[in-house]
């Protein structure tokens, strides 16, 4: 008698997803919007003045706003619905690294050696119109202009199924869709939130440095902080790795401005912080980001 063969499982396969844009970046029509580069400034002041700049722009005081700024003392952000438990609080206190979440969303960045950009507009403006997914490639054509403009060659990194298992606490252990990659490895990871009409994008540029030090401050066993180490040395690369050259961040800021500016056909108007801008950053400080209610939650 014939015996009856067992069908083989099919193997997952990696295919990309193919999303179209649309507001086609090409199709956008010229806009002005605010400029703010701040000083360097703790993770819950960073926080906070971000939601007051978002509340000036909901509120119809600000135009949109881009942001540039750094962080002092080093700073572990975590995602708004990621839970405290990934944080080592008693090493962040031995290294003297801040703790803070965000009001965006993904996963945990260690802010050092970095700069960070934020953009908080109302969610009719054509550049961050759309979904999540279809604001994040739009915008990263900004991205990808003013680091062209360095003489670096990124790229989008593409979208696939997932199918590599747990998603580590990590933010640049691998990159998200849409995020810029050189030679396949994250450099920039951006996180986004929406909340009624408003949306706020942040995003995280390494210049510098060792990308696994985030390792030392995430609670982890021994063995899930080599694991996580060797991931971030193949996953992610900071600017200055990538290109062989120290670079600061007053002079990536000249070139992320005119990237977004070229290809997102923007004029900037800077426009600094103003006095109620600056007291309502400091009561969203005390409040908020600098409440240990607000950090602790899981």
């Amino acid at each position: 008698m014939k015996r009856e063969r067992k069908k083989r499982p099919e193997l997952t396969r990696k295919v990309p997803i193919v999303r179209r844009e649309k507001v086609r970046v090409e199709a956008l029509e010229p806009a002005t919007w605010r400029l703010v580069i701040s000083a360097e400034n703790d993770g819950a002041m960073n926080m906070a003045i971000d939601e007051a700049l978002a509340e000036s722009v909901k509120a119809g005081e600000s135009l949109p706003t881009l942001r540039f700024y750094g962080w002092s003392p080093p700073c572990l952000s975590i995602g708004r619905a990621q839970s405290a438990d990934v944080v080592s609080f008693p090493d962040t206190q031995k290294l003297g690294w801040d703790v803070v979440r965000r009001a965006s969303g993904g996963r945990a960045v260690l802010h050092i050696d970095e700069l960070t950009y934020s953009i908080a507009a109302l969610d009719d403006e054509p550049r961050v119109k759309g979904g999540v997914l279809e604001s994040y490639r739009r915008l990263s054509a900004g991205l990808l202009r003013g680091l062209k403009e360095i003489g670096v060659l990124p790229e989008r990194a593409q979208a696939y199924y997932d199918d590599q298992g747990e998603v580590g606490p990590a933010c640049f252990d691998g990159p998200s869709d849409y995020e810029i990659t050189i030679g396949q490895r994250k450099l920039i990871g951006s996180a986004q939130m929406r909340s009624g009409n408003l949306v706020l994008q942040h995003g995280s540029i390494p210049l510098a440095g060792d990308i696994t030090r985030i390792v030392d401050c995430l609670d982890l066993t021994l063995g899930e902080r080599m694991a996580l180490r060797n991931r971030l040395r193949w996953r992610a690369v900071s600017l200055e790795y990538a290109t062989g050259k120290v670079w600061n961040s007053a002079d990536l800021t000249e070139n992320l401005i005119n990237g977004f500016s070229q290809a997102l056909k923007l004029t900037f108007e800077t426009v600094p912080l103003s006095e109620r801008e600056l007291a309502r950053a400091s009561e969203i400080r005390a409040e908020k980001f600098g409440n240990e209610a607000w950090t602790m939650r899981r």
